[in-house]
């Protein structure tokens, strides 16, 4: 598996912040985390515990969705990324467009 990060000098950039542009390229490919997890042996988890970990994970995911009708917990913001939310966004509740700090939050009874 290769992978190339190569980065080109612009201008009148000096050396470090190529240098730190590199690094940043070379992290975002993901290589430097997946060589420090391979660094030590570790044990695939049992199917067993596998099981009981996506139970506890729909069980806790099942509790906010009802907190959140209930209104006791605001709901996150929909962020990006391969993993949001399920629902579409015709589905999803309307956004508010305030921009005021605080705007949007339950008040704390």
């Amino acid at each position: 598996m290769a992978i190339n990060a190569e980065v080109q000098k612009s201008g009148s950039e000096n050396a470090l912040s190529t240098i730190r542009k590199f690094s940043r390229r070379v992290q975002g490919t993901g290589l430097v985390k997946e060589v420090r997890a391979q660094r030590y042996y570790k044990r695939d988890a049992s199917k067993t515990v596998k099981k009981k970990r996506a139970l506890k994970l729909i069980k806790r995911r099942e509790d906010y969705q009802q907190m959140v009708k209930e209104g006791k917990v605001a709901e996150a913001p929909v962020r990006g990324g391969r993993g949001t939310s399920r629902m579409s966004q015709s589905e999803s509740a309307p956004r508010s467009t305030g921009s005021g700090l605080g705007e949007g939050t339950p008040i704390a009874r």
